[in-house]
């Protein structure tokens, strides 16, 4: 696709994908790389070990995965406008209870709201909405909406250690709260506005209402007949693999700089190149999904994540942090833009909502681990080394897991 065609594209469609964009961005008040920039003054404040504040957030992500598949789904039953405020006024009061919370048995709740609003109900309208009101240009729609994520991971981390420098912690917590309310939420009202005056008009393709009734689709699968399946079985472990490692990284980001000998600015300061390895993947990869299918895309999409790895286990100086966090951004960007792909092309978008809202759970559930066993191996002395070599060969089987349950469904040549 070319620069002119994403251009065209984003002119035909801006309220959308708008829409889309500042929803991923968003979600970042919830996502594992903001809470784990807060990860060392949380521990100090409340003397916590690496395990025990792992343990915090694996409990409050557990909790939210086994909420997702049901709140997550009620975006097939209510309007679009009606879910999304109610979810992001969710948002803005997990991050004020994050700042305000005063006691350590409280942190568990916190990170409940948090991963339940951020990272799981505010990117699952932006994906969602995405996949579902777009079919020919799918691919590039997902891609455009995903650069919120790219947009949040690029600045926020290293601006989050800069305000916990200046202004500590829980002031930086509710600062953010306060940007949600004043800079996010005024685009996100005008965009619904300009999204319910077009659907009226019939300016779009479907209403701001669940979708499924006017999105025709070949065959559309219903979440019981997913789970029936074999196939999804063998995609699970590739699914769950960038949130479990990728997750136990950041969030412990600062203690894998400090056993490289990076300092906390280093690594935070270049996340910049996270973003563009996320961006250039992603841009990239959706106009392929639209011409190849995801089907044929996906497959070998967490080979960059293994390249980061390596690059973890066997590398030592400062400048190593490029290429790794750069292909890391690759995995995530593939990531982000051909799994919601995949699931529309698989099981079709009229119960969307649903089937994504269990697979973000799966997801979800792999965040809450990644970090849990990651701390457990560095309080048991294991190295940085050894750990990013087994999250490697996790990756390496999950491959071929996925290649053999996509197989079936390659068109012939």
């Amino acid at each position: 696709m070319s620069a002119m065609g994403y251009r065209d594209f984003i002119a035909a469609n801006r309220t959308l994908l708008g829409f889309g964009f500042t929803l991923t961005f968003a979600s970042s008040v919830g996502q594992t790389f903001f809470i784990g920039a807060f990860g060392p003054a949380v521990r100090e404040a409340f003397a916590l070990s690496h395990t025990e504040w792992s343990g915090i957030y694996m409990a409050g992500t557990l909790l939210s995965a086994l909420c997702l598949p049901w709140t997550g789904a009620l975006i097939d039953r209510f309007p679009l406008r009606s879910y999304t405020l109610v979810v992001f006024a969710a948002l803005v009061g997990a991050a004020l209870f994050m700042a305000a919370t005063p006691h350590v048995a409280m942190l568990v709740a916190a990170i409940f709201l948090l991963r339940q609003t951020g990272q799981g109900l505010t990117s699952h309208i932006s994906v969602t909405t995405m996949a579902r009101y777009f079919r020919g240009g799918r691919g590039k729609a997902v891609a455009l909406a995903s650069l919120g994520f790219a947009a949040g991971e690029s600045v926020l981390p290293f601006l989050v250690v800069i305000g916990i420098a200046t202004i500590g912690w829980r002031l930086t917590y509710a600062s953010a709260a306060a940007a949600l309310v004043v800079l996010i939420l005024p685009i996100i009202l005008w965009l619904l506005h300009r999204h319910d005056r077009q659907a009226a008009s019939g300016d779009v393709a479907v209403t701001s209402r669940g979708a499924a009734a006017t999105m025709p689709e070949d065959r559309s699968w219903t979440r019981v007949e997913m789970l029936r399946h074999w196939r999804f079985h063998l995609l699970v472990p590739a699914v769950m693999a960038p949130s479990f490692i990728g997750t136990a990284l950041f969030f412990h980001h600062l203690a894998l700089a400090e056993a490289k000998g990076w300092s906390a600015v280093w690594i935070t300061g270049n996340y910049w190149g996270y973003a563009v390895g996320s961006l250039l993947a992603g841009l990239s990869a959706g106009p392929l999904i639209d011409r190849i299918t995801a089907v044929r895309v996906v497959p070998m999409f967490l080979v960059p994540m293994i390249a980061a790895l390596l690059i973890i286990s066997y590398f030592h100086h400062p400048y190593w942090a490029w290429p790794y966090l750069f292909l890391l951004g690759v995995n995530v960007g593939i990531n982000y833009t051909g799994l919601a792909a995949l699931w529309a092309e698989i099981y079709g978008v009229r119960h969307i909502g649903a089937i994504r809202s269990l697979i973000v759970s799966f997801s979800v559930l792999a965040s809450a681990l990644g970090p849990l066993g990651m701390g457990a191996m560095m309080d048991a002395s294991v190295s940085m080394e050894i750990i990013a070599a087994i999250f490697a060969g996790y990756c390496a089987i999950a491959t071929v897991l996925m290649i053999l349950g996509l197989r079936g469904l390659l068109p012939a040549r």
